[in-house]
């Protein structure tokens, strides 16, 4: 499987400063956004260190990739999972040492949505509130689950969904990497196939985009043209936050 992909990050139309990262890297097909937090407490170095030191890490364990791609087996596949979360995992306690010995950095943190695929195989890590999309004949499907108060109210059945979006706090977030020097990572396998078209955003973006428009948005031929439509979507219905989008297509 052949993979192709581009990848966009705006500023918004509020912020003084972007700190959104993102990194794509269709060689070894990893793909990452972190979208950072806090503001003043350095969140743009919390995201762009969580994708340095992820996609360091991938990089240096390939090894389990290889692995993986010459004999999968449920084994091998389960290494592949723990490759990806240890990835995060090992941005999270660099992130977090290094706040720790800034004053000026304590309290620093980052989502992140992280992506490998491995032939027909997709591994995602998340943490937070960014998003990973999966578009596949026609249809879209939200792979990850947010990590926001809102959604743990909702998963326990503690406010309605029609509740929800009233709600105050939509954007607390109730994991990210860095706070602590661990943090809990979920990893989903997917398959993938042919055509398959993947995106992974911010909140600076899905956030104005409603649930059945995303599908439509993501189908075009030209990554560069989509993803330019998604940021200025964005920022027409308000750009209140910064706006990434990283975009992969499964090719043959």
């Amino acid at each position: 499987m052949q993979v192709s992909s581009w990848g966009l990050s705006d500023i918004g139309q509020r912020r003084k400063l972007n700190e959104d990262s993102f990194l794509r890297d269709d060689g070894i097909g990893f793909y990452i956004v972190a979208d950072g937090v806090g503001g003043h407490a350095k969140g743009e170095v919390a995201s762009a260190l969580t994708v340095e030191e992820a996609y360091g890490y991938i990089k240096r364990e390939l090894a389990t990739v290889e692995r993986f791609l010459s004999d999968p087996n449920p084994e091998t596949l389960f290494q592949l999972r723990r490759l990806v979360e240890s990835a995060v995992q090992s941005a999270c306690y660099m992130v977090f040492g290094l706040a720790e010995q800034d004053p000026e950095r304590r309290g620093m943190s980052t989502t992140v949505s992280g992506l490998l695929l491995a032939e027909n195989i997709g591994v995602v890590a998340q943490v937070g509130d960014s998003r990973i999309y999966r578009l596949r004949h026609g249809t879209a499907q939200q792979l990850t689950e947010d990590h926001t108060l809102i959604n743990y109210k909702l998963k326990h059945g503690l406010i309605t969904p029609e509740e929800a979006t009233r709600a105050p706090g939509r954007n607390v977030i109730t994991r990210a990497v860095g706070h602590k020097d661990y943090v809990q990572v979920d990893t989903i396998e997917c398959d993938v196939l042919q055509d398959d078209r993947f995106m992974l955003c911010s909140d600076g973006l899905h956030g104005y985009i409603e649930e059945h428009e995303v599908a439509r948005l993501m189908e075009g031929k030209a990554l560069e043209e989509v993803a330019q439509r998604f940021v200025d979507l964005a920022n027409e219905r308000g750009g209140k936050d910064n706006i990434t989008v990283l975009l992969v297509d499964a090719i043959a």
